[in-house]
């Protein structure tokens, strides 16, 4: 990927395709890799793919031996689910994230989310939806758009829940509904008229005022 840039749409398909298949077998047996990047991902000379690097994958069913307070962050920035970035060990769903977030530099020669440092990106992963793949690479259908906003959704109830859903959609791609609705911006992006701001403003003023007056009320209780 660093030497090729963006592929060509039919082969990133045929890659992402792959790599459903093999994600679909690992997860029947209960097998969650947990740091799916392009390092983990060979390729051969026919473009048939082999996932390697195991070292951190787990058994769903394995019994927790740590708090997740207490866990490090497993996994790398660029590729992590957002639920591993808040601590959780993540599940089948947490790969099919890693792998939309490939497919997406794959498509589009860039990954959805890039920051000045790790905790950057993974802060971004956490509050943010990446930009649409078809505004970087108009060629995109809005279909196989649609497949990636659904492998990237943050919460992993709104993704893909097996990886066989989502082969089955790139394999049918004409029968997969497309959303045209624009997600809604996060607080920080959105612009207050005057008199609202004003108001916003006034109502956060007031929030010390009523603790104090309750605290006083609690003490004379």
């Amino acid at each position: 990927m660093n030497k090729e840039g963006k592929l060509p749409i039919d082969l990133a398909t045929n890659f992402a395709l792959q790599i459903c298949d093999a994600l679909d077998t690992m997860h029947k047996h209960g097998v969650v890799h947990r740091d799916l990047k392009p390092e983990n991902i060979m390729v051969d000379g026919q473009d048939r793919i082999k996932l390697i690097d195991f070292g951190i994958a787990m058994k769903e069913d394995a019994r927790r031996i740590t708090f997740v307070e207490m866990s490090p962050t497993l996994g790398t920035p660029d590729y992590i689910s957002p639920e591993q970035v808040k601590g959780q060990r993540g599940d089948q769903r947490s790969d099919i994230y890693s792998l939309g977030v490939m497919f997406y530099e794959m498509l589009t020669g860039e990954p959805p989310f890039t920051g000045p440092s790790p905790l950057a990106v993974m802060n971004a992963r956490v509050l943010q939806d990446p930009e649409p793949a078809r505004k970087l690479r108009p060629e995109i259908a809005p279909e196989l758009n649609e497949i990636l906003k659904r492998a990237l959704e943050r919460e992993p109830r709104n993704r893909y829940q097996t990886a066989s859903e989502m082969a089955w959609e790139l394999e049918h791609q004409e029968q997969v509904g497309v959303d045209d609705t624009e997600r809604r911006p996060i607080l920080r992006n959105i612009k207050l008229p005057g008199a609202r701001r004003m108001l916003l403003y006034s109502g956060l003023a007031l929030v010390p005022i009523a603790i104090f007056v309750l605290m006083v009320m609690l003490a004379r209780r």
